[in-house]
């Protein structure tokens, strides 16, 4: 407990904490006095300064060839639906989202749906495209030179090549790491017959975004198995890849939506079951 408290409040001198450090704090359960450490780096930092850039985002598809099983973004093919958004449709967004004072276009899509659905390699070859890399590269140009608004793409893993092409017409990309925690990806875990979330594969994909000098939004995912020293081996990962490159613009904390209302309902519930 003594250590423990000496690294909170070597933290919270503003100095870094090492490694082992952070991992000792793991087990550490005094809620409110991290609350009150991190509170207290926050107010150095930027009072009660809030800054954000208003975007709107542009789902040009769904479809992803992974099959994350508490994912509530993508969904298979529907028959009469198309699986990509037209360009009319791209632009109709992003004129909406200029009109309410948006600056950015946020593109959401799904992992390379053409190496899982014929439905999409179909369609992209009628748009003229082999991949949806190419065709959200068209996208992209198409609402910067139509609206101005500034495209920040997440497409998901990408290789060296893919993320300087795309950087030609993007200001910032992004990637959620999730977890590095391996486990999630055995038999019966969330990433089970995901591909692309395999840790070593999404860290591999930040670190060329690092090389490539591509702007990046990353983050963590809570609520999908992984265990409270698991969260900050993540987090410490996302900052040992940028103490090289200096590329990571912005960390995200989510939760797994269905594990957040289950626990809201329980809470507000907590007299009657």
């Amino acid at each position: 407990m003594k250590q423990q408290l000496g690294i909170i409040d070597k933290a919270r001198r503003g100095e870094k904490i090492s490694t082992a450090e952070a991992l000792l704090l793991a087990d550490f359960d005094k809620l409110q006095i991290l609350i009150d450490a991190a509170g207290a780096l926050r107010d150095q930092a930027h009072p009660d300064i809030v800054s954000y850039s208003p975007k709107v985002f542009i789902p040009l598809t769904q479809l992803c060839r992974d099959v994350c099983h508490y994912c509530t973004f993508a969904q298979p093919p529907r028959r009469g639906e198309k699986a990509y958004l037209d360009s009319e449709q791209v632009l109709a967004i992003a004129r909406a989202g200029k009109e309410a004072g948006c600056h950015e276009a946020l593109f959401t899509l799904g992992d390379k749906p053409e190496l899982r659905y014929k439905v999409a390699r179909d369609e992209l070859r009628a748009l003229g495209h082999e991949n949806t890399l190419s065709y959200l590269a068209e996208m992209a140009q198409l609402v910067l030179d139509e609206t101005g608004l500034l495209p920040h793409l997440n497409p998901g893993v990408l290789t060296l090549e893919e993320l300087l092409e795309l950087r030609k017409v993007s200001v910032s990309q992004g990637m959620m790491l999730e977890s590095v925690a391996q486990d999630l990806c055995d038999k019966g875990g969330p990433h089970y017959g995901s591909p692309d979330k395999q840790p070593s594969v999404r860290l591999g994909s930040i670190t060329a975004a690092g090389a490539a000098r591509v702007p990046f939004t990353s983050g963590i995912l809570i609520g999908i198995g992984e265990t409270r020293k698991e969260r900050i081996e993540s987090l410490l990962a996302l900052r040992e890849l940028n103490e090289v490159d200096g590329h990571i613009q912005e960390i995200i904390t989510k939760f797994n939506v269905r594990k957040l209302f289950l626990f809201l309902f329980l809470f507000f519930n907590r007299d009657r079951v």
